[in-house]
């Protein structure tokens, strides 16, 4: 994933947040998000769904409460999931959370092919790890959290060839729930979710600069493999 996505205030989004029963209030809105930048995640608390304000970098350094740019883990490959030590292992199993955005970019790695992506007709709920550090330096909780990435799908070849971001199918209310349950651990019920493919039809527009979303020519549609 290119690493920049944005959330927008408007009917996809709405409808997305009152499918996850929570205030539209509490959304830290924004044109453009990019790595180490605070977002929104929405996770199970007491029985409930809550959002709350997370650094978009998983792994943070304890001394500081800032995140450790050692390591790249704003995103989280899926086929790193099982292995124990992996900084994803255990928040995959005791603590995923909903990512709502209504477009994000990928590039191709030329450093010059830029696409917007959206989904027609609904927003994106990605799948997301969440951990909670506490910084030693304040005793602050610090929230984090990062996209799990999928291997790549042959439609995105001229998109981004290396992998794309889990996208949770919002039309399985009973999966949701399950993902969000940090009590739910078969975690082998979620193997489908990380097979790759377009699971819904997708808008792509070409943009010229990530950080400006500045689009450069026509949408085009991939449509729905099934």
């Amino acid at each position: 994933m290119c690493g920049r996505f944005q959330i927008l205030k408007n009917k996809k989004s709405r409808k997305l947040l009152e499918q996850l029963d929570v205030d539209e209030a509490d959304i830290l809105f924004a044109r453009d998000k990019a790595p180490g930048s605070r977002i929104s995640i929405i996770h199970r608390d007491k029985d409930r769904n809550v959002v709350t304000p997370a650094t978009w970098w998983l792994l943070i350094d304890a001394e500081t409460g800032k995140p450790n740019y050692k390591y790249a883990t704003f995103n989280t490959r899926s086929d790193k999931l099982d292995i124990p030590r992996s900084v994803g292992y255990e928040p995959f199993r005791e603590s995923r959370c909903i990512i709502p955005a209504t477009a994000f970019i990928e590039g191709k790695g030329d450093k010059k092919t830029y696409h917007k992506i959206e989904l027609e007709d609904q927003a994106i709920a990605f799948g997301g790890l969440h951990r909670e550090t506490v910084c030693k330096a304040t005793g602050e909780i610090i929230h984090s959290a990062s996209i799990i990435t999928l291997p790549p799908v042959p439609e995105w070849e001229a998109i981004h060839p290396k992998s794309m971001p889990l996208m949770l199918p919002m039309d399985d209310p009973t999966l949701i729930n399950q993902w969000l349950a940090p009590s739910f651990h078969q975690i082998e019920r979620f193997a489908p979710l990380l097979e790759p493919g377009i699971r819904v039809q997708q808008v792509l527009t070409p943009i010229e600069k990530p950080s400006l979303w500045n689009e450069t020519g026509p949408g085009f549609t991939i449509a729905a493999r099934h």
